[in-house]
């Protein structure tokens, strides 16, 4: 048994036990989980008193008929934004996500799926940290808190699985510890399961392994190669969510409006540099800032000393929406850089600070998506040469992440996708 649930576990939180999770910036990691065992044993106790028994007296009331529908699985709010289209065109589908699970600005869209009987799995926790710990070492200690979370999640949802007996799941997500687990029990209860890339991938993510995945390009593919043994079916179906924007893509010759976006790997510091650097070299630029909607830091300070800085809320508008309204942007390791090139915005990859993760993470970089600026001079001298002159051709360079562009499905790959879907549910459910 222990050997079993070990292997389990080290699917379900694959993502928490590899070294590019071990790199992450301590402040942030710090945040997911505590660097002193005492601060993760109070986390845990937190976690208990107020998901698990206050999952139990959290009335759910779901809107829609789970039973026999195509389930659209979210954990995050731009899960929800890339699967949106699937909810449109089919009225057999519904959203679904974990009973307290955030989803933004979307927390009341979402139907909900009980975790009440969570707490009845948890004389497992000793056992899977046993055999993790004999598997993984230390690291298992050293997440204890994050192994604890994940008990019971498996078992549940099996349980929904059965009960309402969905015609296939769809997901957007494939490495955080729930979607695993719901993974999993679909493949156990014979559910078929499909996945809508929603965002760029890293080797540093699981195997592909549903029936059928739908990826926005080559780059994707290669990534998941090398991430494992593909499992299923693969179509490259270019980039759903950017279909609406694409047809509005920016033409201004030259750079006025510059965006700076974050995610929370970033340093505060260099960030409040930049905007400094940026603004005082330039001080006719129009400059807004853009922190990642998962990112809770406090950024008033940046206003500080330039009052005239914008801010675009994450939880508000969508990022092509904030895409639409710049000329150029500058950010670190975020897939916003693809999302910027498509719309034809010069996109600048510079590092806040010195990050343990992984330089060019995505390798935008290394393929000639976007342009580095290592240091503020070298920034500068970018922003200057873009103020007199942006190309108009810059979206080209997004072929090998988009497998739709230059052909005649760009700007349909919503269409695209939606035919491969509704193929493949005839075949499988």
């Amino acid at each position: 048994m222990i050997q079993q649930l070990t292997e389990r576990f080290r699917n379900i939180l694959y993502a928490r036990l590899t070294d590019h999770f071990a790199s992450f910036p301590q402040h942030l990691l710090a945040k997911i989980s505590p660097p002193n065992p005492f601060w993760r044993l109070i986390k845990v106790l937190g976690y208990t008193g107020v998901r698990l028994v206050g999952n139990l007296f959290q009335p759910i009331i779901n809107r829609e008929k789970l039973q026999g529908a195509v389930w659209l699985y979210v954990v995050s709010q731009n899960n929800y934004e890339s699967l949106q289209f699937v909810r449109e065109a089919r009225p057999d589908s519904v959203f679904v996500a974990g009973q307290s699970k955030t989803i933004g600005r979307y927390n009341k869209a979402v139907n909900r799926l009980s975790l009440r009987r969570k707490l009845f799995y948890y004389w497992q926790f000793p056992l899977v940290l046993f055999g993790l710990y004999k598997a993984e070492g230390k690291r298992a200690w050293r997440y204890f808190d994050l192994i604890y979370n994940a008990i019971g999640y498996y078992e549940v949802y099996m349980r929904s699985l059965r009960h309402y007996r969905p015609r296939a799941v769809i997901f957007a997500n494939d490495h955080n510890d729930d979607t695993r687990a719901l993974l999993l029990a679909a493949r156990a209860c014979g559910v078929p399961t499909a996945y809508i890339q929603h965002a760029s991938v890293s080797i540093n993510f699981p195997p592909l392994s549903f029936d059928l995945s739908l990826l926005e390009g080559q780059d994707a593919l290669d990534k998941y190669q090398q991430c494992g043994p593909v499992h299923g079916q693969v179509e490259l179906v270019g980039m759903p969510k950017a279909d609406a924007f694409l047809s509005q893509r920016n033409v201004n010759p030259t750079v006025q409006r510059v965006g700076i976006a974050c995610n929370a790997h970033d340093s505060l510091e260099m960030l409040h540099a930049v905007v400094q650097h940026v603004s005082r070299v330039f001080p006719k630029l129009i400059l807004t800032f853009r922190p990642h909607p998962s990112d809770l830091r406090d950024f008033r300070f940046l206003t500080n000393d330039l009052p005239a800085l914008l801010f675009s809320n994450a939880q508000q508008q969508n990022v092509f929406e904030f895409l639409l309204q710049q000329d150029a942007l500058i950010a670190a390791d975020t897939s916003t850089h693809l999302e910027a090139t498509l719309l034809n915005v010069a996109s600048i990859y510079f590092r806040f600070g010195n990050q343990t993760i992984a330089d060019d993470y995505y390798g935008y970089v290394a393929h000639g998506l976007v342009a580095r600026a290592a240091t503020l001079q070298d920034l500068e001298a970018q922003l200057q040469h873009l103020s007199q002159h942006k190309p108009a051709d810059l979206y080209r360079r997004a072929a090998y992440y988009n497998a739709t562009l230059g052909t005649s499905d760009e700007g349909h790959s919503q269409e695209r996708a939606l035919r491969l879907l509704a193929g493949w549910l005839e075949n499988v459910a």
